[in-house]
């Protein structure tokens, strides 16, 4: 009677998260350096009766892809992976506006990125199993609000009088918007031409992040089936 010889599966191959999570900080950290330096910068031209250089600099435009990498982190390492990148690009945004900003300035963006980034990946995670697009819009969009809401009210509004003075340009009350009749301190305008931007930013961006799901969330390895 012939034996047969019975071959045992060969096991999975482990896959590294070191590389992914170096990638990700990477990509925080560039995210941060590239908001910090085009926030300097407003952007010229007009949407209709609005002056957007009057509300808007170019760095509103970069900032929201720091949400977009947090998530994918998160979906990709895990939540431990992704406060660990937002803790990296905390301490580059710090060292940046210490540097280029005032105090009040540097504590306002500093407590506003890292609080907003965390309660992105805790609303991820436990969205984590809803739909593909639940969980990143979502959480891209209370961290938005969150955001906004920290910086503008501690840089400019009254949570941030103990740090440092008024700026008075901010603080003067001038048209919504510079084109409604209702008049309120011009950091509100600012805020919410801010806001809005990462709102839509936060639609947009699902697009790449599905791309990226599909491109790098299958297994980098698959164990081969006789």
């Amino acid at each position: 009677m012939r034996r047969v010889r019975t071959m045992s599966p060969r096991p999975s191959k482990p896959v590294s998260r070191t590389v992914p999570a170096l990638a990700a900080a990477a990509a925080m950290v560039a995210v941060v350096v590239a908001s910090n330096v085009l926030v300097q910068y407003p952007v010229e031209g007009a949407l209709g009766p609005l002056v957007l250089a009057d509300l808007l600099t170019w760095g509103a435009f970069t900032y929201p892809v720091a949400f977009l990498v947090t998530d994918l982190t998160n979906r990709w390492l895990g939540p431990t992976a992704a406060r660990r990148v937002v803790y990296v690009g905390f301490a580059v945004a710090v060292a940046l506006s210490v540097y280029l900003a005032t105090p009040r300035i540097a504590v306002a963006s500093g407590t506003a990125f890292l609080v907003a980034q965390l309660l992105d990946i805790s609303v991820f995670n436990s969205l984590r199993r809803a739909a593909w697009w639940q969980a990143p819009l979502i959480a891209s969009v209370l961290g938005s609000v969150v955001d906004t809401a920290i910086f503008f009210g501690t840089a400019f509004g009254p949570f941030g009088l103990m740090i440092g003075p008024d700026d008075p340009f901010a603080v003067e009350f001038a048209p919504l918007f510079g084109v409604f009749a209702t008049e309120l301190p011009r950091w509100v305008s600012w805020a919410l031409g801010d806001l809005a931007v990462k709102l839509a930013a936060a639609l947009l961006l699902l697009a790449p992040y599905r791309a990226a799901m599909a491109l790098i969330f299958t297994p980098p390895y698959e164990p081969t089936r006789a």
